[in-house]
Formats: C-alpha cells, structure tokens, sequence
C-alpha cells in the first residue's frame, strides 16, 4: 500500500508556515515514511518553516512514550532524546494562539489549528477530525492537507 502526501503545492510560497500534526511528525522524524520525501526536500531548502508550540513538543514527547511507538523509535535505531533534537533543530516555536471559532471534534487536535490559522499556515495531518475542517480553515486562509492511501 502506498501512501501519498496531498496539499496544494501550488499554494506554497517562499518560506509558507507548516503545522504538522504528532502523526506526521512520526511519519517524518521516525519511519521516514517515502510519503514525506518531498515535505522533507521543502524543509530542507527552507520553502517551508515549521512551526509549533510547546505543548505539541509535549505532545510528541507522550506520543514516543508509548510502548508500541518507543518499540518502533528503537527499531529504527532512534532514541526519543534524537527525535527531540530533530525536532528542535527542524521547529520554529512559538507561542500559543487565540483559539479559533472552528472546533475540532477531537480536544487534542485543537492546538494544531489554531496555530496553522494563526500563521495561515499548510496543516498536514492524518485525522479525520482535523481533515473533516479543511473547508472551515480554508477560509482562514489555511490550506489542510493529508496523508491519503
């Protein structure tokens, strides 16, 4: 099965803020999922600026706790101390936004929108719940893309 990134490249400007979600995030910084190789490639000659806020940083630190992720960093001979790292060497941090009028069904996904509003930012996640707004974002001037198979 192979999984494909789709957002708008075309809308992707020099330096576009992107928000990824802890998903995404995994994919990118753990699996090195193929699907990512060119998000990789656009981070890399900075067209793209990462950002995100401290509590994903948190979020991600939870994520790598689990048991059957922690199984999958140490499969790919990573630590959750390295994926930090690259985290942090690869993210803007920045502070949290107002919260949005649009709510996410799912509470935990609410910080990804509102800082890719915040910075009219291409949000690239996984999940139903933030996927099912991407009409809703658009109109804040945020393109939401996903991982489809």
């Amino acid at each position: 099965m192979r999984v494909e990134l789709r957002w708008p490249l075309e809308s992707l400007g020099s330096a576009r803020a992107l928000v990824l979600d802890t998903n995404m995030v995994l994919d990118l910084l753990v699996f090195s999922d193929p699907a990512t190789a060119l998000l990789r490639e656009l981070l890399h000659a900075k067209t793209l600026r990462w950002v995100a806020t401290a509590a994903m940083r948190e979020e991600l630190v939870r994520v790598l706790g689990y048991p059957k992720i922690a199984a999958r960093v140490a499969f790919y001979d990573l630590t959750p101390a390295s994926v930090l790292q690259a985290f942090d060497a690869q993210t803007q941090t920045l502070p949290v936004p107002p919260r949005i009028p649009a709510t996410c069904r799912d509470a935990d996904d609410q910080k990804f929108l509102d800082l890719a509003v915040a910075e009219r930012a291409v949000l690239l996640s996984k999940d139903k719940a933030v996927i099912a707004l991407r009409k809703r974002l658009l109109a804040y001037g945020t393109h939401v893309g996903s991982a489809l198979v």
